[in-house]
């Protein structure tokens, strides 16, 4: 590859990787072409980008995003990049996919400014909430008392407003 091809490449995977922060790197060598084909498909229709990337060339485009993480022991044999604007949205696409096949393995992911390293990690990927999950659930939790209170306040105000009358029809007889 011509030193040219090689800057157009890690430009295209810096802007990706500022675009996206959360990305996964995972092994997907032994598959056969239809089966990587396969995978592709699955990812396009899904949402999730798929990239076959050179070591170097993720490394360098780490590097120039600021990633301070040592990627070094991750970054050895064949690597793919996935990235997909929901965190678990990888995770589960591997896991369906490995139903019927032995790879990908998950290397390494990088969610919300955390690194996962190994394959072990991705049951717990694909437990983690989204932002805008965990933003609807703090919601839920904060209206609930409300919700609590202003029926509370509806329900006793016509027990109120029933004493009140009769007070004052007592008041005026």
């Amino acid at each position: 590859m011509k030193k040219e091809n090689k800057e157009e490449v890690i430009a295209g995977l810096v802007a990706l990787l500022n675009s996206n922060t959360n990305f996964y790197v995972v092994d997907s060598s032994a598959l056969t072409v239809n089966q990587v084909n396969n995978l592709r498909r699955i990812c396009f229709n899904q949402g999730v980008s798929l990239q076959v990337v050179k070591n170097t060339l993720i490394q360098k485009a780490l590097e120039r995003v600021g990633m301070n993480e040592d990627f070094s022991s991750i970054l050895k044999g064949s690597s793919s990049i996935m990235t997909a604007a929901d965190p678990t949205l990888p995770a589960k696409l591997i896991k369906e996919f490995r139903k019927t096949h032995e790879r990908p393995v998950l290397k390494a992911a990088y969610i919300q400014e955390s690194l996962y390293v190994g394959d072990e990690n991705l049951d717990n990927l694909l437990k983690i909430k989204s932002k805008a999950q965990l933003i609807g659930e703090v919601i839920g939790m904060l209206q609930s008392p409300i919700q609590n209170v202003i029926s509370g306040l509806q329900g006793q105000g016509g027990k109120i407003a029933g004493i009140l009358k009769t007070l004052e029809e007592k008041k005026s007889a």
